[in-house]
């Protein structure tokens, strides 16, 4: 079982293809994918879709993973980043896969085991789980990790 794992945003997107087979995940690729703040809204709406469209094409998941949106105090960057996840599971519907989206508690537990879980111990789980052969500069990139392995631990059936 293939899964894209995503951390939606529009300024910054976290993505992750993750593997499992025999009951063991295995990081394929991971980035985080940026759009110039330069660029009018829409467009860069427009570079986050041919982004993951280009993954959904190179990668073929059997699902997309996608962390739903956390209340942010900024509306205008919540709308943004609504929109952006508008545009994320349009592109994984027109392929026909079956999207999954979890709470960043339910990453948290999956994850640590903890809810309230610290973006520090996130990451250092994240390390634990999966072998990760590069440097990861943002947090986005373990998130979208973290969202894949959600997806493998409460979908028990996915390549175990």
């Amino acid at each position: 079982m293939r899964i894209l794992a995503i951390d939606p945003g529009y300024e910054r997107m976290g993505v992750a293809v993750l593997e499992k087979n025999s009951g063991k995940e295995n990081l394929i690729f991971s980035e985080c994918f940026r759009t110039s703040a330069k660029l009018p809204h829409a467009e860069r709406l427009v570079l986050v879709g041919r982004e993951v469209r280009a993954l959904v094409k190179k990668y073929r998941p059997d699902a997309v993973a996608l962390e739903t949106l956390f209340f942010e105090k900024n509306q205008k960057t919540a709308m943004h980043v609504a929109e952006a996840r508008g545009v994320l599971l349009f592109i994984a519907a027109e392929a026909g896969l079956p999207a999954a989206e979890f709470t960043p508690m339910e990453i948290k537990v999956a994850v640590t085991g903890y809810g309230k879980s610290d973006k520090w111990q996130v990451t250092s789980m994240v390390e634990r789980l999966v072998n990760i052969k590069k440097a990861i500069k943002y947090d986005d990139e373990y998130d979208a990790i973290a969202v894949g392995l959600t997806y493998f631990a409460t979908h028990h059936s996915a390549g175990s």
